[in-house]
C-alpha cells in the first residue's frame, strides 16, 4: 500500500468507490488523513463498509472544511460535473485523483505515463513486459490493473509504468512524467469531456512540466495524426524535453517506425531494424505496430539494447480482451476484443481478419461506424447487439449482411451458426463492439469474459 505522508492528518472528502476509490479510502487512512467517503451507488456503499471504510454524506458536506476532494477517475469534473464536484468548486476545495496521490507521495520514482485514444493498455502491459524481461524492477497499473494506491511502495530505482485515461489526466494538478508516451487522439468520451477541444487537453496534461528537473522529460509522441504531428513539433522545440516520434505508417528520419511490418530505430536519416513484428503473435494487425514502436522507444530511454527489446516485443503474452485468440471450433475461430469501446478500436481489429462474422453494438459513441468503412470487405455479416443495434444497422445498410441479436449470447450462436455454412475460409468469429459495454454490462471485462463464457459452452456442444 502506498504511503500518503503529504495527507497526515488532513480532512479528505472522498467520492466514488469502486476499486480505485476503495484502495484510496485505505491508503489515505492508513497514512493518518480523516477520510470522509460516499458514492451515490447504494451497492458500493454497503461494499465499502463491509470493507471497514466509514462512511459520510458528501451532500450535506460543508467543503469549506476540507483539504481536499478525491475522485474517482468515473465522476464528471470539467464538463457537466457532477454536484459533488460543484459543491468543492464552489468552497475553492483542491480536487484531485488517484493519480496526483501517488506521485506526490514517491517524488524521487521514475514515471512513465501511457495515454492515448487506442493501444494504452496494450502499450502499457508491453513495456511492464520487456522491463521484467531486461530485469528493471517495475510496477504496471492505473487504467489498467490495480489501482494507482494499490501498489507497494516503490523500492529504489523502481520504475512504475501507469496507462492513463483522460479522465485519470483530468483529476491531476501537478503530477508529473519522467517519460510521457503519447499515441494517438481521436474523437471518444465527448460526453464526458464536452467536444474534441475538451478532450485533447485533458490527454495533454500528461506532458506538465516538472519542477527541477534532474535531466530533460521525455515525450514520446505517435505523428500518425495531424494532432501528434503538431504536438511532436511542439516538445521538439519546447525547453525541458526532448520528443521522440514514433510511427506505424511512415518512415522517420528520427525515431521508431515500423514498415512492411519491420520495426526500425532511425538517428539523422539511418535506419536500424530491430525486429520483425510478424514473429510478434500477440501483437497482430498494423495498430500494434504503433505500440511496438512506443515500447522500443521506452526502451531506447532506458538504455536496453535492441536485442532485449525485440526479445520483449517477440515473447510478450498479450491481454485478455484485447484481439485475444480463443481458438477454433469447428474451423471458425473465436476472438475476444470487448475492449474496442469505439470505432477506431474496432476497425483497428476488423483490419487483422479476413471473412469476419463481426459482432458489434453496445452504447455506441459519438464517431459512429464511419472510420470502419475501408475495412468492410473483410465483413461477411454483422450481428448486432444492445442499445446501438438499429443505428448500426441503418449506418451498415446495403453494405454488409445484418442480423440484430439483441443480446450477446444470441449473437455467438448466431455468428457461429453462419460461418459454419459459409463456404469461405479462414473464418473468424469477433467480437470487437465499436461501443461502450454499460446498456448491458458492468464494463468491458465483464462483456468480455461472458463472450469467453459463451464460446466454451458451443466448444462443449461441439466437441
Amino acid at each position: 500500500m502506498i504511503e500518503i505522508q503529504s495527507r497526515r492528518e488532513q480532512k479528505i472528502a472522498l467520492f466514488g468507490l469502486g476499486a480505485s476509490g476503495l484502495a484510496t479510502a485505505h491508503a489515505l487512512s492508513a497514512s493518518g488523513a480523516n477520510v470522509l467517503a460516499w458514492d451515490d451507488n447504494d451497492d458500493q456503499r454497503s461494499a465499502a463498509q463491509n470493507d471497514s471504510i466509514s462512511l459520510c454524506d458528501l451532500n450535506a458536506q460543508d467543503f469549506t472544511e476540507l483539504d481536499a476532494l478525491i475522485l474517482a477517475p468515473g465522476v464528471p469534473l470539467t464538463h457537466k460535473p457532477h454536484p459533488i464536484a460543484q459543491k468543492a468548486k464552489a468552497a475553492n476545495c483542491p480536487i484531485l485523483g488517484d493519480i496526483e496521490l501517488l506521485i506526490e507521495s514517491c517524488p524521487t520514482t521514475q514515471f512513465i505515463g501511457i495515454t492515448g485514444t487506442n493501444g494504452k493498455s496494450t502499450t502499457t502491459a508491453l513495456i511492464g513486459h520487456m522491463l521484467a524481461t531486461a530485469g528493471i524492477k517495475s510496477q504496471i497499473g492505473g487504467n489498467l490493473g490495480p489501482p494507482a494506491l494499490g501498489f507497494e511502495m516503490p523500492a529504489k530505482d523502481e520504475v512504475i509504468v501507469l496507462e492513463l485515461s483522460s479522465y485519470q489526466l483530468d483529476l491531476t494538478q501537478d503530477a508529473t512524467f519522467d517519460i510521457a508516451v503519447f499515441l494517438n487522439v481521436s474523437a471518444d468520451h465527448l460526453d464526458r469531456h464536452g467536444d474534441m477541444d475538451g478532450y485533447i487537453k485533458a490527454k495533454r496534461r500528461i506532458f506538465r512540466d516538472k519542477v527541477n528537473p534532474i535531466g530533460p522529460q521525455i515525450a514520446i509522441i505517435g505523428v500518425d495524426d495531424d494532432n501528434g504531428r503538431s504536438l511532436h513539433q511542439e516538445f521538439s522545440q519546447r525547453s525541458g524535453w526532448k520528443a521522440i516520434a514514433i510511427a506505424m505508417s511512415d518512415t522517420l528520419d528520427d525515431g521508431f517506425y515500423a514498415n512492411n511490418g519491420i520495426l526500425y530505430e532511425a538517428i539523422a536519416g539511418n535506419s536500424k531494424a530491430i525486429c520483425d513484428l510478424s514473429h510478434s503473435n500477440n501483437l497482430p494487425g498494423d495498430h500494434n505496430w504503433q505500440n511496438a514502436a512506443a515500447a522500443a522507444a521506452v526502451g531506447h530511454v532506458l538504455e536496453l539494447s535492441g536485442n532485449k527489446i525485440a526479445q520483449a516485443i517477440k515473447s510478450y503474452p498479450g491481454l485478455p480482451h484485447r484481439t485475444e485468440n480463443l481458438g477454433s471450433i469447428k474451423g471458425v475461430t473465436f476472438v475476444n476484443d470487448s475492449k474496442a469501446t469505439n470505432g477506431e478500436a474496432a476497425a483497428r481489429a476488423l483490419a487483422c481478419y479476413k471473412n469476419i462474422f463481426w459482432i458489434a453494438g453496445g452504447r455506441a459513441k459519438d464517431n459512429g461506424l464511419a472510420v470502419i468503412r475501408p475495412f468492410l470487405p473483410n465483413i461477411q455479416h454483422t450481428f448486432l447487439i444492445g442499445e446501438a443495434g438499429p443505428a448500426f444497422e441503418a449506418e451498415l445498410a446495403g453494405a454488409v449482411p445484418v442480423t440484430q441479436c439483441e443480446d450477446l449470447k444470441t449473437a455467438t450462436k448466431e455468428a457461429f451458426r453462419v460461418a459454419i455454412d459459409h463456404g469461405t475460409n479462414p473464418k473468424t468469429v469477433l467480437l470487437s463492439p465499436a461501443c461502450a459495454s454499460f446498456d448491458q454490462w458492468k464494463n468491458f471485462e465483464a462483456r468480455g469474459d461472458a463472450f469467453k463464457s459463451f464460446v466454451t459452452d458451443l466448444a462443449e456442444v461441439n466437441q
